[in-house]
């Protein structure tokens, strides 16, 4: 699974970055990614804001994570954007990120129901990276919740468990969730 989107206060934007401390004398700003993809950040992309402004990059560093973004050529017109957050829309990252075969973006994840055989566990909410490892959160179905299984419940998203993923019929199929749903 590829990419971390969240927090974003518009379901249709995505926040792949924060604006950090001003790094040397030409304005050029540390960028805290929030996303699995860097190369996102390529000169010319343009990214919203969360005061609603939009910007454009000049140039973006990937080894040191330094973005010079246009019109911000000091560090003091730059600081004005520390702590700032960088939103994009889905098309913009469809179109900028490739996926290998396999991977899927989270925000494709959520609303997909999670099947163990023909037995329905539940739909993904989210997905949560939690240390190094992703978590499919999955409210419990509510047929189960009915028999006292617990309303929402953690799948690691990895191949032990994550059996296969169906966009098109909105399907995951897992291995070994009944066993995590009744330890939880």
């Amino acid at each position: 699974m590829s990419n971390r989107f969240r927090n974003s206060p518009n379901p249709d934007l995505l926040h792949v970055a924060t604006l950090g401390r001003v790094v040397g004398l030409k304005g050029d700003i540390k960028l805290n990614l929030h996303t699995d993809f860097p190369e996102q950040f390529a000169k010319g992309a343009t990214f919203d804001l969360d005061n609603g402004k939009t910007i454009t990059l000049q140039s973006y560093n990937p080894d040191r994570e330094l973005a010079h973004i246009v019109g911000y050529d000091t560090p003091e017109t730059a600081k004005g954007l520390t702590n700032a957050k960088l939103f994009t829309t889905h098309e913009a990252t469809r179109a900028r990120c490739k996926l290998a075969d396999g991977e899927f973006f989270w925000f494709d994840l959520p609303g997909l129901n999670v099947f163990e055989g023909e037995k329905l566990l539940g739909t993904v909410i989210e997905v949560e990276r939690i240390g190094p490892q992703d978590y499919l959160l999955i409210k419990t179905d509510n047929a189960l919740v009915l028999q006292e299984f617990p309303t929402t419940f953690l799948i690691p998203y990895i191949d032990r468990f994550v059996l296969n993923i169906d966009l098109e019929t909105k399907k995951i199929s897992v291995d070994g969730g009944i066993d995590l749903l009744e330890a939880s």
